[in-house]
């Protein structure tokens, strides 16, 4: 196999998505594949689950905080707040799913949305003290919050 080459095997499992677009005021849905958020994804999710998002978690409402995962200007969100119909854009919709994926997986490992979001603000020795939410900033850094809570998982905190 080439260098470029994935594997099926590297795909993630298909799961339940019920928490994620829960946690966007979306629709339920049975079960989503890979492929079908994909599709969901490219097509732009609803600026609602933005707003939504905002409302429901609290670390999301620092500006701060809000602008290092979604790459996104307080100006911007506000626009899109008013125009909940308007759709966003592919990076803003993988941002936000994603930011979603990795609540959820914290909020399972560390039983409650309240102590997911304090982890997620707290400097964590498995990520060189450097805070979860601020390493959100980019892809790169996401995936090394990724890699903590699969460490996390196994009883690997360091």
């Amino acid at each position: 196999m080439g260098p470029l080459a994935m594997s099926a095997t590297a795909l993630p499992a298909a799961r339940p998505a019920g928490p994620i677009p829960a946690l966007l005021g979306l629709p339920r849905q049975p079960a989503r594949t890979p492929f079908a958020v994909h599709d969901t994804l490219l097509a732009g999710l609803p600026a609602s689950a933005l707003r939504h998002a905002v409302e429901h978690v609290a670390v999301l409402r620092d500006q701060r905080h809000f602008e290092g995962v979604m790459a996104m200007s307080l100006r911007t969100y506000q626009r899109l707040k008013d125009d909940p119909e308007r759709r966003l854009d592919v990076e803003a919709s993988g941002r936000l799913w994603r930011f979603a994926e990795i609540l959820v997986r914290a909020i399972d490992l560390l039983g409650s949305q309240e102590e997911a979001e304090r982890w997620l603000l707290a400097p964590a020795v498995g990520l060189e003290q450097r805070r979860p939410i601020d390493l959100m900033a980019t892809p790169t850094g996401t995936a090394l919050v990724e890699q903590l809570l699969d460490r996390i998982d196994h009883g690997i905190y360091a």
